[in-house]
């Protein structure tokens, strides 16, 4: 029987002023879909990142997802290029749109999109007829993908690339925040994420017409019109004023949040770099993550899962890295371009307890815990 205190791997973390936004709503009832706190986390977003793109809020990151694809007109039988090494719902919005994911190894830098895979597997589809639609990549766990190089290759081929950045509010590349750096930018504000509205997530946009786009297939593509006239399938994705409340209270500890998760990765980094069978992902240069999830990579499956159930038996939750899409049941007969980088990672990788509201204590227990895993 499990009597330890339980050690989440991402756990919700608020900041104190999400009740005052909440309250608000209440006392001046604005309780409906929209309301003043709706257009103040899409500024207090706009301003984060700079000011230069515009922002829709939305129900969900997955929900993101599938309107940018609705934007890009990606529809029955068109082919999206999808990294593998991901979370279902960066793939799942293609399946939504009828259209087929063709998934992209990553390479080992920053365990993202292969920029040289990427390019292998467009050239091959146009070769046989079927130019790709669209490019989903992914700033996994925090990390930035190589945006320079994927980017080039994009425009080279003129396929626009939806930037899922769910995992990676707070990272930048270059100096620039993550989520602006290509056509379309995807946020996730799930309760696991480091920041949380409990459920919910943003769109990015270069355009202001694009932005007005997404909100009217967000709100079940109301006409203008004083009845309700609709000429084209909508969707029920629009934020609601008292979640965006949350959002707005946990804006203003965003930062605070990264620099935590931070000085977590440096902890495990510090105590468990003795060990030569555990490896840490390291920042190529300029580029910043917020180390959503520290994540290690183990000499072998075998070990890595020592000690995961090691922390586990002591109420520690840890997680396997994501298993790549190409490997899903859902997706067995799905086209892949592979070289084994994700299947490797997938084998021997395990995300440690991250949470911005761990406290020394915490991480010390973690990192005592896993030194006792048989064989390490």
């Amino acid at each position: 029987m499990l009597t330890a205190t339980k050690i989440y791997l991402s756990s919700p973390h608020m900041g104190g002023s999400e009740q005052k936004f909440v309250n608000e709503a209440f006392a001046t009832n604005w309780i409906a879909p929209l309301g003043p706190n709706v257009d103040g986390f899409e500024n207090d977003i706009k301003h984060y990142l700079g000011g230069n793109d515009h922002v829709a809020v939305l129900s969900s990151g997955t929900a993101s997802i599938h309107l940018a694809l609705q934007l890009l007109n990606v529809s029955h039988g068109d082919e999206v290029l999808c990294q593998s090494f991901t979370f279902s719902a960066s793939a799942n919005p293609i399946l939504y749109q009828g259209a087929k994911p063709i998934f992209i190894d990553s390479e080992s830098d920053t365990w993202n999109m292969s920029p040289e895979l990427l390019e292998i597997a467009i050239k091959d589809r146009i070769e046989k007829h079927k130019k790709p639609k669209a490019i989903i990549a992914v700033h996994l766990y925090g990390m930035p993908y190589k945006a320079n190089e994927i980017n080039a290759i994009a425009k080279k081929y003129e396929i626009p690339v939806i930037e899922d950045s769910a995992e990676a509010f707070g990272s930048s590349y270059f100096n620039q925040p993550c989520g602006t750096l290509s056509d379309f930018g995807i946020l996730s504000f799930n309760g696991n994420k480091i920041i949380t509205t409990s459920g919910g997530g943003a769109l990015i946009t270069k355009s202001k017409n694009l932005k007005d786009k997404a909100v009217f297939l967000s709100t079940q593509s109301r006409d203008n019109a004083p009845h309700y006239e609709h000429s084209s399938v909508g969707f029920n994705y629009r934020m609601s004023n008292v979640l965006a409340g949350i959002g707005r209270g946990q804006m203003e500890v965003l930062d605070d949040r990264v620099a935590s998760r931070r000085q977590n990765f440096e902890f495990y980094k510090k105590n468990l770099s003795q060990y030569s069978q555990i490896s840490f992902l390291e920042e190529p240069k300029n580029f910043f993550s917020n180390r959503w999830l520290t994540c290690i990579e183990t000499s072998s499956y075998e070990l890595r899962e020592q000690i995961r159930l090691t922390l586990l038996e002591d109420n520690i939750e840890s997680r396997p890295l994501w298993k790549p899409m190409h490997m899903q049941p859902i997706f067995k007969d799905s086209m892949h371009y592979t070289d084994g980088t994700s299947e490797k990672l997938f084998d021997k990788g395990l995300c440690l307890p991250s949470g911005s509201n761990l406290n020394e204590n915490d991480l010390k227990r973690i990192v005592n815990i896993i030194s006792k895993t048989p064989n390490l």
